[in-house]
């Protein structure tokens, strides 16, 4: 009877397991990370320093070093069960206002700083669930299978795609 119940414990305790956690440099391959090693400063004198510009977004202005565009991938992680933390840049929502598509990056404000990041450190989420997004600063956990799928549209360019299973608010006590 013991020896059930513990069974029974550890399969509940496994199957509510959070996916392995994924760090944002993992999505680079090893010369990228190595040239972000070596890369000269940026300057940030971009429209978005006087205020708010529609002249912004992800995509990447000319005259960046190399590694800034890069859309290289880790073909490893393809099919991969992960767990990645970020902030979410709202895409598209369903009739409840909440977010089904966005974005995924290691930073937050990134759709009005610059430089944005590479391709491969930015990550398509769909989610049909959706999650209310009150505060694009808040960071999330997002969980589920991911994929090298190339994404682009008018916002930015994607190296990477992510089918949720689950997304939540970042809880303090995991910092």
């Amino acid at each position: 009877m013991r020896l059930t119940a513990l069974f029974l414990l550890l399969c509940a305790t496994l199957t509510h397991a959070a996916p392995a956690e994924l760090d944002w440099l993992e999505l680079m391959p090893a010369e990228d990370r190595q040239a972000l090693e070596h890369m000269p400063e940026i300057a940030h004198d971009t429209p978005e320093a006087d205020g708010f510009s529609d002249e912004g977004g992800l995509k990447q202005g000319a005259g960046l070093p190399e590694v800034m565009y890069s859309a290289k991938t880790v073909p490893a992680l393809a099919g991969r069960e992960v767990r990645l933390g970020g902030y979410p840049v709202p895409l598209e929502t369903d009739a409840k206002g909440r977010a089904t598509e966005f974005f995924l990056v290691p930073y937050p404000g990134a759709c009005i700083h610059v430089p944005p990041p590479p391709p491969n450190q930015i990550v398509m989420v769909r989610y049909p669930a959706g999650i209310q997004l009150d505060d694009i600063y808040a960071p999330l956990w997002v969980d589920g299978t991911l994929a090298i799928e190339p994404v682009s549209n008018d916002l930015a360019d994607a190296a990477y795609a992510i089918a949720a299973s689950h997304v939540a608010l970042v809880d303090e006590d995991d910092l």
